[in-house]
Formats: structure tokens, C-alpha cells, sequence
């Protein structure tokens, strides 16, 4: 059974692409929110607004577990980007069918 033949993504309720596309949107605004909050070489957050730029507000070890969560955030929300467009993107039409080759017959000059 070739695997272009199976519908993956069949019948999907109406509802559910709306609420993909909410969810999409609140995990884009956690990921900027995160990334944002998070301590680089110029200071994050803290550092644009006057801040103290060396200290972090949430502990030294911080910056390891936002890496990390980062990380996880943007691999949920690449994954999901991917699940949506594949969910939502109309179907191709069937290729079963196949196309008739061209004819090799050369068209007839009237003038002759």
C-alpha cells in the first residue's frame, strides 16, 4: 500500500482550525514573550529599558532552563505551524487518472 494513497488528515470538524490558529498564536506570543525575557550579550529586556544588565531577576541557573524551554517552545510551535498548514491546505486533486501520451502524428499543410 503506497503511502500516497492514505488520507492522513480526513474529515476534520469546522472548529478545529480556528482553535489551531488560537493556540498558534498564543504559543507565538510565549515564544517572543520568553525570548525577550531571556539575558544575551546586550543585557535582554532588562538591559533596553536601563536596567542592570548582568544580573538576571530569576537566578543565576536561569539562563540554562530558558535555553531550554526556548528550545522546546520553538519546536512545539514549528511542529504545530506544520500540522496547521498540512490540516488546513486543500486537498490535491487525484493523479490516478492517467494522461493520455501526445499523438506523434505532425499536423497536415492545407497549402500543398
Amino acid at each position: 500500500m503506497a503511502l500516497t494513497n492514505l488520507v492522513v488528515l480526513a474529515d476534520i470538524p469546522s472548529w478545529v482550525p480556528p482553535v489551531m490558529n488560537i493556540v498558534l498564536i498564543l504559543s507565538s506570543l510565549f515564544l517572543i514573550l520568553l525570548v525577550l525575557i531571556q539575558r544575551g550579550k546586550g543585557g535582554g529586556l532588562s538591559g533596553a529599558f536601563g536596567g542592570a544588565g548582568g544580573s538576571s531577576a530569576f537566578g543565576s541557573r536561569a539562563g540554562d532552563t530558558f535555553t531550554r524551554i526556548t528550545i522546546y517552545a520553538a519546536a512545539f510551535w514549528v511542529l504545530f505551524i506544520m500540522i496547521t498548514i498540512r490540516m488546513t491546505q486543500p486537498q490535491a486533486p487525484d493523479k490516478t487518472t492517467p494522461i493520455p501520451p501526445p499523438s506523434n502524428s505532425t499536423p497536415q499543410d492545407s497549402d500543398q
